[in-house]
């Protein structure tokens, strides 16, 4: 026991109170401590919402993935703002005064946290309007791309070139859903002059009632919609169907491979620029 007393005595000064060493010490274990809780509170949250899926009153999973992100957040900003109180109380801050003078809205304000209040409550708007959730592919302002995490502060969207764009909730002003409801692959088709059209249009028809039978992403359709231009070179003819979201790029792909083999197979021309010389009489 006395290498024990002597071991805690290295932390404290003459008068028995914590030293400088003693107390980062303390602060070291506070904020250690709040790690472990965060990371078990954190496992009990992915449990309960795994649980949660598998129930009859389930619950989207797009839906689970966001809420889990904010319960997250919402239980380490808590846990953390304790431990910083803490912190001060044992540099003899006496917070509860601080607190009870200005107020929480002013103590805020005061640490010019106007910004981060709005960025808050704008998160929690987002999340109970059920505007966009983690998994669907969204535009906000000048972004593009899929939600990644939807936080109580900032929301998280990646493009498609990889770039992660990380937004302020009060930033976020106008918000285009493209993954909620079914959504249209849009294909044209374009044919030269010289084409028979109504040989083209029977040609497609087989096109697009075999693509139908491969794929589950179709919803409805495909449909010729017939011819809907006609341009320099070329006859163009549209094709649309309704896919499920973001499958409408897979179907327009097939699309436009599956005519072009069954052009090839029938001879069917599809037009490009051409330039024919005529050349004079040799003197």
């Amino acid at each position: 026991m006395e290498w024990l007393n002597y071991f805690l005595n290295f932390f404290k000064n003459d008068i028995g109170e914590l030293n400088f060493l003693g107390k980062a010490a303390k602060i070291f274990i506070i904020f250690f401590v709040i790690k472990i809780i965060v990371r078990i509170i954190n496992t009990i949250i992915d449990k309960f919402l795994e649980k949660q899926k598998k129930t009859k009153f389930s619950i989207d999973e797009r839906k689970a993935n966001t809420l889990n992100g904010v319960l997250k957040n919402i239980v380490k900003y808590v846990l953390y703002f304790i431990g910083f109180v803490m912190v001060l109380e044992m540099f003899d801050i006496n917070t509860s005064s601080i607190i009870a003078t200005a107020g929480i809205g002013g103590l805020a304000i005061g640490f010019g946290a106007q910004s981060l209040v709005k960025d808050i409550i704008t998160g929690f708007f987002i999340l109970f309007e059920d505007q966009f959730a983690v998994g669907d592919y969204v535009t906000i302002g000048n972004y593009e791309g899929i939600v990644e995490e939807l936080g109580v502060r900032v929301t998280k969207i990646r493009d498609f070139s990889g770039e992660l764009h990380i937004i302020p909730n009060s930033n976020i002003q106008i918000v285009t859903n493209k993954t909620r409801g079914a959504m249209r692959a849009l294909v044209k088709i374009s044919v030269s002059y010289e084409e028979n059209i109504d040989k083209v249009v029977k040609v497609l028809e087989k096109v697009c009632e075999e693509v139908k039978s491969s794929s589950e992403s179709i919803l409805e359709g495909p449909t010729i919609l017939g011819v809907t231009d006609l341009g320099e070179y070329e006859v163009v003819l549209t094709i649309v169907a309704k896919t499920k979201p973001m499958e409408q790029w897979a179907v327009e792909r097939e699309l436009r491979k599956k005519a072009k083999e069954a052009f090839e197979k029938e001879n069917i021309e599809i037009p490009y620029p051409k330039r024919v010389i005529f050349g004079g009489k040799e003197i």
